[in-house]
C-alpha cells in the first residue's frame, strides 16, 4: 500500500477496480507494475516513488468526490503529469548543479599543465636513474607491439639475460620510476 495513504482512501482506491477486494488488488498489482515500467522507459528518476505519488493523488481526487469513469485511463494521465513534473525537476536540479560547478580558476592546474607536469617529472626521474638503467628502461618500453618483442629479445641478449629476467629487471625499473615521479608530482603540487 503507498505510504501516504489512508487505509479508507486506499479502500476506495481499490473500489474503482473491482468490488471484489481479491480482484481489485490483482488489478491493482497489475496497473502498479504498468506504472513502474512506464517511469523506467521514460528516465523517471525515481520510478517507485513517482508510481507511489500518482496513486496518491488518484486517491485524493477518489476523497474529493471526483468521479472517475475508467481508473486505468485516469491514473495513466495522472502519471503523464507527474513524470513531467519528475523530469523538469530533474532538469531544474542539474542546470543549479551546473550553475554551482566551480570555474577554473588560475591556482587550479589544467589537464594540459597537468600532463605537462607529469612529462617532466618523468625526465627528472629518468635523468636520476644509472646510465645502464635508463637505457635498459627506455629499450624496453620503445616501438609499437610487434617491434617492441624483438627489440626485447635483442636486449636480453645484449645483456646476457633470459626474456624473464629482463621484464623483472624492466618491472623494478618502472616501479622505481612511478614511485620518483609521483613523490615529484607532489612535491611540484604543493
Amino acid at each position: 500500500m503507498p505510504t501516504d495513504l489512508t487505509e479508507r482512501a486506499f479502500g476506495r482506491l481499490l473500489d474503482q477496480f473491482d468490488p471484489d477486494r481479491d480482484r481489485a488488488a490483482e488489478r491493482y498489482e497489475e496497473l502498479r507494475r504498468t506504472l513502474l515500467r512506464f517511469f523506467e522507459w521514460r528516465g523517471a528518476p525515481f520510478p517507485e516513488e513517482h508510481t507511489d505519488e500518482t496513486f496518491d493523488r488518484v486517491a485524493r481526487k477518489l476523497a474529493d468526490g471526483v468521479a472517475i469513469a475508467t481508473i486505468g485511463g485516469y491514473t495513466y494521465g495522472v502519471a503523464r503529469l507527474v513524470l513531467l513534473e519528475a523530469l523538469k525537476e530533474r532538469d531544474a536540479r542539474r542546470a543549479r548543479l551546473e550553475a554551482n560547478r566551480p570555474i577554473a580558476t588560475p591556482d587550479a592546474p589544467s589537464a594540459a599543465a597537468e600532463k605537462e607536469r607529469r612529462f617532466a617529472c618523468l625526465d627528472e626521474c629518468l635523468s636520476a636513474l644509472p646510465a645502464d638503467s635508463r637505457e635498459v628502461i627506455v629499450a624496453y618500453y620503445r616501438d609499437d607491439q610487434r617491434q617492441r618483442i624483438e627489440g626485447r629479445r635483442r636486449l636480453a641478449g645484449r645483456l646476457g639475460l633470459r626474456p624473464e629476467a629482463l621484464a623483472n629487471r624492466a618491472q623494478r625499473l618502472r616501479d622505481k620510476l612511478q614511485r620518483c615521479v609521483t613523490a615529484c608530482i607532489d612535491r611540484k603540487s604543493t
